[in-house]
């Protein structure tokens, strides 16, 4: 199967013909790199309002955090943090998509209601069986993620795979079951976008395994997003302990998985994600064969 050249979703269609970046706007107390900062509707209005002035073509909110150690939120809780924010960004930004970051179909279908177009899943569909229902009955796009355990689980060294597993075919494999049964839900495959879950799970070699390998995920036929934004394995190889100080290598890791077939990008600094991405595209598509 061939990816789609857009991405459908509720709305309309985003075009894949050049790297689209989401740009992250978690209102959440103790996301790893930003917990905190952008609790308030305000806050997170004027800093989606930054991020799209940088050239962020999606919001991405997200109420949860999935560090390790986070703290399972209530779908009530999580509903209170990002259904006003959602609905002032609808209406602050109306051309811009809205993605909810949520593993709770409750979540997902009040900020669809809110004004989201897109649902991302860190669970792959997992965690809820009535994800599936909520997505396709509204025409979202899904970015369907691979994990493993639960959302306070998942990003912990202790859910890594042994040194000797083909990681990038477990990963395949999980992702595959993903879309299908996304699919089986009656999510069409052009709504679909689906994510390794870079550092969820895996230690820092694993992770890069995982991006040198992502020619092998594309042959599923879905566009690929990655989030390597700030993530330990970046802190790890440049020695960079405060999660927030990693943009430089977040633009490198982007850039290098822009090359080996991932078009799409969460990033927390979209502005140097953007001008990096859009100047690699430029090279890369006068390779021969695309290069990518």
């Amino acid at each position: 199967m061939t990816p789609s050249p857009v991405w459908r979703m509720r709305g309309g269609a985003l075009p894949l013909d050049r790297p689209v970046v989401l740009g992250i706007v978690n209102v959440t107390p103790d996301s790893f790199s930003d917990g905190g900062t952008f609790f308030s509707v305000d806050a997170a209005v004027a800093h989606a309002g930054a991020l799209i002035a940088a050239g962020a073509d999606v919001i991405d909110v997200g109420g949860e955090s999935t560090r390790p150690g986070a703290t399972a939120v209530d779908p009530a809780d999580e509903i209170c943090r990002v259904e006003p924010v959602i609905r002032a960004l609808r209406a602050a930004h109306p051309a811009t998509p809205l993605s909810i970051d949520t593993v709770k179909a409750a979540v997902a279908e009040t900020a669809i209601g809110a004004g989201a177009s897109i649902v991302n899943d860190v669970s792959g569909f997992r965690l809820d069986a009535e994800m599936g229902r909520v997505c396709a009955a509204a025409g979202v796009g899904v970015v369907l993620m691979h994990s493993r355990g639960r959302v306070t689980e998942m990003a912990a060294y202790g859910a890594a795979p042994d040194d000797d597993v083909d990681v990038t075919g477990m990963v395949r494999d999980a992702l595959r079951v993903c879309a299908e049964r996304a699919r089986a839900a009656g999510v069409p495959p052009e709504a679909i976008v689906l994510d390794p879950g870079i550092g969820f799970g895996m230690r820092t070699a694993q992770s890069l395994q995982l991006l040198a390998d992502l020619p092998r995920l594309a042959t599923l036929g879905y566009p690929l997003l990655v989030g390597v934004s700030r993530k330990r394995f970046i802190g790890e190889i440049t020695g960079v302990d405060t999660a927030a100080d990693r943009d430089s290598g977040t633009v490198g890791a982007a850039v290098a998985a822009l090359a080996r077939g991932a078009r799409l990008f969460r990033v927390h600094d979209v502005r140097a994600a953007r001008r990096a991405l859009d100047i690699a595209w430029a090279i890369l598509r006068r390779v021969p064969d695309g290069g990518i």
